[in-house]
């Protein structure tokens, strides 16, 4: 299975679902795989919010912040809003903080880079 082929639609009625553990960080899903796990989401943090992991993936991630900034406070880089990143599985980022609270734009794909 892939990915759900959709028109362009609107998205104000898909609802921010809090992540598990994870206070303060919503996801909107746009589209999923269920079978991959590959997915386009938006994620929301909260002004304030502080992540303490390093985070490591098995699968290609691409980011792009839409609003406000993420500090990666371990490589003390900041990413403002139209920053973009590409990164391969394996790539450690984070933890992140956020004074003002960020939205981003996250796609997520399992196989090659």
């Amino acid at each position: 299975m892939a990915k759900k082929q959709q028109e362009i639609h609107e998205t104000e009625s898909i609802s921010w679902t809090p992540i598990e553990g994870s206070p303060g960080i919503y996801e909107k899903i746009l589209n999923k795989d269920p079978e991959t796990g590959s997915v386009t989401r938006l994620l929301k943090f909260d002004p304030g919010v502080r992540t303490t992991d390093v985070l490591v993936h098995d699968f290609v991630e691409e980011i792009w912040v839409i609003e406000g900034e993420l500090i990666d406070t371990r490589q003390n880089l900041e990413l403002k809003k139209n920053y973009y990143g590409y990164r391969h599985p394996g790539m450690e980022h984070g933890p992140y903080y956020t004074k003002n609270g960020a939205t981003t734009f996250e796609i997520r794909n399992y196989g090659k880079p």
